[in-house]
């Protein structure tokens, strides 16, 4: 039976805009993100407008967002200094020149002194243009070819990385030895070729994968904190040993931090964490809702940039209107907010929903760092892709998107996304959230038998 919302008489206006739009948009959509096979079914939700922490769809639905544009709205909607610092740029300056201008060297120099690995730094325009340079910096830098990567990661969709985020697990090989799979058609077989496939959080495999084939390894790319399976926190020693062994086999250490960038703390999750990569990519929480992004690092490594040796290009690379949006975005996270704030609200909301999946005997867990968490609805702790694949309850987590929906809180339905909080975010939001949620999940048990043991806890 096809999946459909509660009460569809809500969302009629998004049904007949979803109707016109797939005449003219495969899918009906620009993204696959929003896509009904991504989890958006019966039809994807069309937004009017959002201010703050809440936005209103095309029926006049009005929600708590905990989406927030899949995480580049760490500010929130709208944020005013953000859009009139955009909104002068463009009418006392312009928007692209394929030209430097002086705001780009403030920009650069904010990063630098914000990220704990970064000694120069390229802006791009998203988190794929800066992961393709990343691996073809690292590649360059040590003559080598191979790159590690991890099931259950997202490092955007060029075809030399898009291989293996949540593969089938009846064609990905045993446990200790996965086998690379394209995420689908069109990408070449033959570029697997060049990457090994790992399980995150299992350090015994990493060293065992470069005791094989450490001479042919030129990176080792992971997300700091797994955001792209749900929410996976890496096991204490994890990140400290990839440090080591990729300094020890003379490979480079790429954080992907286009999600943790900025979000768990102001340097990142590189910061929040104490490990330092050798070069890092960056994007969703640093332009204010603005397409942008950035790759920076070791400056040895950056240098292959600075004679043309590699090039990173773009015609809309730093372009007026990113420059701007960033510049003012993390003057604000600098000078205006405060991330013990944010993770104060953000560990009521993560701890609350917890409690409330205990107090009701549902098994689970809500499991994430500060502004970034999911709610697993899983029989299992969760520490890498196939834990989440085997574990994991999809069916569950719907039918709590639905009762949340329905109660005015948005999230992504696929139970492999994210909650996000934003600055914007009050206590109020987190009361209202945590009062919805205590009546969602009383409708999910009287929907589903779920079982009556006691949540784990493995936040």
């Amino acid at each position: 039976m096809a999946a459909t919302f509660l009460r569809p008489e809500r969302y009629a206006r998004s049904a007949a805009l979803f109707c016109r739009a797939q005449e003219l948009i495969p899918a009906g959509v620009n993204s696959t993100a929003r896509a009904r096979f991504s989890g958006w079914e019966p039809h994807p939700i069309f937004v009017d407008h959002g201010t703050g922490s809440h936005v209103v769809d095309a029926d006049g639905n009005e929600y708590i967002d905990y989406l927030l544009g899949l995480g580049p709205m760490l500010l929130g909607h709208r944020p005013p200094t953000v859009t009139e610092a955009v909104a002068r740029r463009i009418s006392e300056v312009g928007t692209v020149f394929a030209m430097p201008t002086a705001l780009e060297i403030d920009l650069a120099a904010t990063i630098v002194q914000a990220v704990p690995s970064v000694d120069t730094v390229r802006l791009v325009n998203s988190g794929t243009e800066g992961v393709l340079y990343a691996l073809r910096l690292a590649r360059t830098f040590t003559g080598r070819s191979k790159v590690v990567r991890f099931e259950g990661q997202y490092h955007g969709f060029s075809d030399g990385i898009y291989w293996s985020k949540h593969p089938d697990l009846d064609l990905a090989g045993p446990d200790n030895q996965p086998v690379a799979l394209p995420q689908g058609p069109g990408v070449l077989p033959e570029m697997g070729t060049s990457l090994i496939i790992a399980q995150w959080n299992d350090l015994e495999a990493i060293e065992e994968i470069f005791a094989a084939h450490g001479e042919e390894i030129a990176a080792v790319i992971t997300e700091p904190i797994m955001c792209n399976t749900g929410c996976i926190l890496p096991r204490p020693g994890y990140l400290e040993g990839l440090k080591e062994v990729t300094a020890r086999y003379g490979a480079v250490l790429i954080f992907d931090e286009v999600i943790t960038g900025f979000r768990v703390a102001l340097g990142g999750g590189q910061e929040k964490l104490g490990v330092l990569p050798d070069l890092t990519v960056m994007a969703k929480g640093c332009g204010g809702g603005f397409p942008v992004a950035a790759i920076g690092g070791r400056r040895a490594i950056m240098d292959l940039a600075s004679d043309g040796t590699v090039s990173i290009a773009g015609t809309y690379s730093g372009n007026s209107i990113a420059v701007a949006a960033t510049v003012e975005s993390l003057r604000v996270l600098r000078e205006e907010v405060s991330y013990e704030e944010l993770y104060r609200l953000s560990d009521r909301l993560r701890e609350g929903l917890e409690s409330l999946m205990r107090a009701k005997s549902i098994e689970g867990s809500v499991v994430g760092m500060g502004p970034v968490f999911q709610v697993w609805f899983a029989d299992a702790p969760i520490e890498n892709y196939r834990d989440a694949a085997r574990h994991s309850r999809p069916d569950l987590f719907r039918i709590w998107w639905e009762e949340m929906l329905d109660r005015g809180v948005l999230f992504h339905p696929g139970h492999f996304e994210n909650l996000f909080v934003s600055f914007a975010h009050d206590a109020r939001d987190i009361d209202e959230t945590l009062s919805r949620a205590d009546d969602a999940l009383d409708a999910l048990l009287s929907r589903t038998a779920v079982g009556r043991q006691v949540a784990t806890s493995v936040s």
